[in-house]
């Protein structure tokens, strides 16, 4: 178990997947921030046009 273990370690095809991970992650945070704020806006937005249609009413 510990030299399974040890050759990942020491192996530079671990190293290069754990960047890939830590890039990956950062890409998809990014994402989902992006997602919620644009969502945010929206559901403003359709407030807004809802409260505009009220008061017209």
């Amino acid at each position: 178990m510990f030299d399974i273990l040890k050759q990942i370690y020491l192996s530079d095809k671990g190293a290069t997947a754990v960047e890939y991970g830590l890039i990956l992650a950062l890409i998809a945070l990014t994402v989902i921030v992006s997602v919620a704020s644009v969502a945010n806006r929206t559901v403003g937005m359709w407030d807004d046009v809802a409260n505009e249609v009220t008061d017209v009413s």
